[in-house]
């Protein structure tokens, strides 16, 4: 539904329709600081990001000749954006974590390493929408190396297709692939540690709402 909506939108502005201005903004806007804030991990500068990003996508929409990829476009925009006003930042990390500093591994005995995952298939669905899990994910998000978070933000919060993703980062869909399953797999070791210490997590969400 929402990809319709933006087509439609992207059409009434290229028509020149005025009327639609609003509502593209409305329905981008929060779409776009959730991408910001989630690769700078600063308010300020997701707003700032933001503002920037609508202000080019206005500045720039004669260029878009395809309505239907109105999505990828705006995105890419923003993800320029971001990237610049990460180098400039003061907020911005003085190193970034590689991706095996972020994986989940085990030692063995004879000396070899292993992926150690906890099995998610039994978590009910309704703890994952908490809040708290929800700030888990996006510190795990904001913790990837650089060349993995664009790619999961991408995939998997604005559900993109790969060849989407591909395009707006410049890769080819099989570096996209790699990425986006190591990026996961780093996402997981963050997800698995937090149900490990919160075992009881759904009986005492029901109890919560008993009381």
């Amino acid at each position: 539904m929402d990809r319709e909506i933006e087509i439609d939108l992207a059409r009434r502005l290229i028509a020149g329709d005025a009327g639609a201005f609003d509502r593209f903004v409305e329905h981008f806007q929060t779409k776009i600081f959730r991408h910001a804030w989630l690769m700078c991990r600063n308010r300020e500068d997701a707003e700032e990001v933001a503002q920037e990003a609508l202000l080019r996508v206005f500045e720039k929409f004669d260029q878009l000749k395809t309505p239907e990829r109105v999505r990828p476009w705006v995105f890419q925009i923003a993800r320029n954006e971001c990237l610049m006003k990460r180098r400039r930042s003061i907020f911005a990390p003085e190193r970034e974590l590689s991706l095996e500093e972020l994986m989940p591994v085990r030692e063995m005995r004879d000396g070899g390493f292993r992926i150690e995952i906890a099995d998610w298939s039994i978590l009910p669905e309704n703890e994952v929408l908490q809040s708290e899990m929800r700030g888990v994910l996006a510190d795990a998000i904001a913790a990837l190396p650089d060349n993995y978070r664009p790619v999961i933000l991408l995939r998997d919060m604005e559900e993109m297709s790969t060849e989407e993703t591909a395009q707006i980062l410049g890769l080819s869909e099989d570096v996209v692939r790699t990425r986006l399953h190591r990026a996961r797999l780093a996402l997981r070791k963050d997800l698995d540690r937090y149900f490990r210490a919160h075992p009881a997590g759904k009986s005492a969400t029901k109890e919560e709402g008993k009381e």
